[in-house]
């Protein structure tokens, strides 16, 4: 099978066991502090320093030493490497190269690279999320609960905001009569979960001795309301869980078209917060307006108020 992750250094490309589990990649900043009378501190950044990148793996095989012996030649030479995998990128030198010799099939290793320079292209800009992606990531964890709890009203339910979900193509530039449809299966959801929350809070509450030998009460009975307090423990977190995504998913439906949201963005440009906000980058307008900028270019890290989906200017802001 192939690997998911493409791990070379140099010419040469790791293989199946050779690529391991996680990299571990980073470093730190040189700072130089100084205390001044006072208790006042002053500190300047250095620079940015990687730490070594060092990973484990097998070479495994009828070539499982040949390759061995290919990654040891290039230790010995001392030589930078182009070090790469995924969209990260290091210019390194092999600081270290363990092998153990088991079999000539099997020979577990461990590498050790030193940082000559971090090559990888920078991230200047994250998206905050969009109002489809925070429904759909709730809706996710919602159902992974609901299935949890196992109750056949609550799973049909369920299936009916599912479906509503799905038949909004974006909730940005949905109608409030769009947004109804789906407010109102959440609303049904959220009513079943609370009566399931009383009725095991009930359960809970109605504690029976663990032997179950009382007079006019049979073991066997004594069992199933054990059994049963034992479920609802189990389904308390579950349901409380559920209650509480469910009304973020309200809350968040509910001010769509009601009010302003605060979102955090670093860098970029209006164009894009407005498609990922609004799935329309002409709306980029009304956030321009609500910020009260004329640049669609964000310089540093903001916070911007988003309003309302409202895009009636083809992308053009007037003065």
């Amino acid at each position: 099978m192939k690997p998911d992750t493409t791990l070379t250094l140099g010419d040469f490309e790791f293989a199946r066991f050779e690529i391991p589990e996680q990299i571990p990649f980073g470093g730190e900043q040189r700072l130089t502090v100084h205390e001044l009378v006072g208790g006042v501190r002053v500190i300047d950044a250095m620079g940015a320093t990687s730490m070594p990148i060092e990973w484990s793996g097998f070479f495994v095989g009828d070539t499982a030493l040949e390759r061995a012996l290919y990654i040891d030649g290039l230790r010995k030479a001392g030589q930078p490497l182009m070090l790469s995998w995924d969209s990260l990128a290091f210019n390194v030198v092999i600081k270290s190269f363990h092998c153990e010799f088991k079999r000539f099939y099997r020979l577990p290793y461990r590498i050790t690279c030193e940082v000559v320079e971090d090559k990888t292209d920078p991230v200047n800009y994250i998206a905050a999320p969009s109002i489809d992606q925070l429904i759909d990531d709730d809706m996710n964890t919602a159902n992974g609960l609901a299935s949890g709890i196992g109750d056949g009203t609550l799973s049909s339910l369920m299936g009916t905001l599912n479906s509503a979900i799905s038949a909004v193509s974006s909730f940005a530039a949905a109608a409030q009569s769009t947004l109804n449809s789906v407010l109102q299966p959440i609303a049904a959801v959220r009513a079943q979960v609370g009566i399931l929350i009383q009725a095991t809070n009930g359960a809970i509450q109605n504690v029976t001795t663990l032997g179950g030998i009382l007079p006019g009460n049979p073991v066997a009975q004594q069992a199933n309301k054990l059994l049963g307090q034992i479920n609802a423990v189990n389904q308390s977190p579950m349901l409380f869980n559920l209650d509480r995504v469910l009304g973020r998913m309200q809350t968040n439906i509910g001010t769509i078209n009601s009010g302003n949201r605060q979102v955090p963005v670093a860098g970029g440009n209006l164009y894009a917060v407005a498609a990922n906000q609004y799935g329309d980058a002409m709306g980029w307008t009304a956030i321009a307006k609500a910020n009260g900028v004329k640049d669609p270019q964000i310089n540093g890290v903001a916070q911007l108020t988003i309003p309302p989906y409202n895009n009636q200017t083809g992308g053009v802001l007037n003065a």
